[in-house]
């Protein structure tokens, strides 16, 4: 296996991930699960909860799509607040942990299985979507994801999204010393590619500068109303891929976008 920055096909890259999320949701799972909680909703390495940061408001009653749902774990909590969920992955694997938690716990989440590009659901379908680290990093055509949210979302209905902070591409993904001196260009867009051992794309992950973030989400119609960095918490002493409390301290690991579809 190696691995390359070039450009790849939105094709390419779905059987990739498909493929890549399949084969890695077993230990995905059994690493973060914990963290992640069976019926939690953590917006990303840092730990922030959705308790606390209530950045979809009140959820009771609302209709709420949840993209790149992985085994469930914050549709789940949005059911026992009194939420109507919907939730998908491209993941058939991650769908199954999904399935498994469920009957540990005694709460359902309806799943799809799907492509974030070409969602299966009707316009106008829900009150409000949301997305930690799901789908939108490891899609070759956001915009066309960015669209779609918005055309199954009701006049008025919000989508709250967690990705990678663009900065994070210009270091290497290093918890460590390493991790803290830039590398690479900040504005080298090339998607970073590991090709299996016939050369063949086995994973793709998609560079957006923060620029770039926001003329799409504008670009699909929606209006952007906010933008979190998450600081790295104290106490937090976990480390999650290139994620650390060294790494964290210094710059932001994620970014946290609410659009509002006006």
């Amino acid at each position: 296996m190696g691995v390359t920055r070039k450009s790849v096909t939105r094709a390419e890259t779905a059987q990739a991930n498909r493929g890549w999320w399949d084969g890695a949701a077993d230990e995905y799972q059994a690493e973060h699960g914990k963290f992640l909680r069976d019926d939690g909703f953590i917006w990303c390495p840092e730990g922030l909860d959705e308790a606390d940061a209530r950045l979809l408001g009140d959820v009771t009653g609302r209709r709420v799509l949840e993209i790149g749902c992985g085994a469930g774990q914050c549709g789940r909590w949005l059911l026992a607040r009194g939420a109507s969920v919907a939730a998908f992955d491209l993941s058939y694997r991650q769908l199954q942990h999904s399935r498994r938690i469920d009957e540990e716990t005694g709460r359902s989440v309806p799943v799809v299985q799907a492509d974030a590009e070409v969602l299966p659901f009707l316009d106008d379908a829900f009150d409000l979507a949301c997305s930690a680290f799901g789908a939108l990093p490891f899609v070759a055509d956001a915009g066309a994801v960015l669209a779609e949210v918005r055309r199954v979302l009701r006049p008025g209905g919000r989508f709250v999204f967690s990705v990678s902070h663009p900065i994070r591409w210009a270091f290497p993904d290093d918890p460590g010393p390493r991790g803290l001196t830039a590398d690479r260009s900040y504005f080298d867009r090339a998607p970073y590619v590991e090709l299996s051992g016939g050369g063949t794309p086995s994973y793709v992950e998609h560079h957006r500068t923060l620029g770039d973030w926001v003329g799409l989400i504008a670009g699909a119609g929606f209006v952007l109303t906010g933008l979190i960095e998450p600081e790295w918490p104290d106490g937090h002493e976990g480390v999650w891929g290139g994620w650390s409390p060294l790494r964290g301290r210094h710059f932001p690991g994620t970014a946290i976008f609410t659009c509002e579809n006006r």
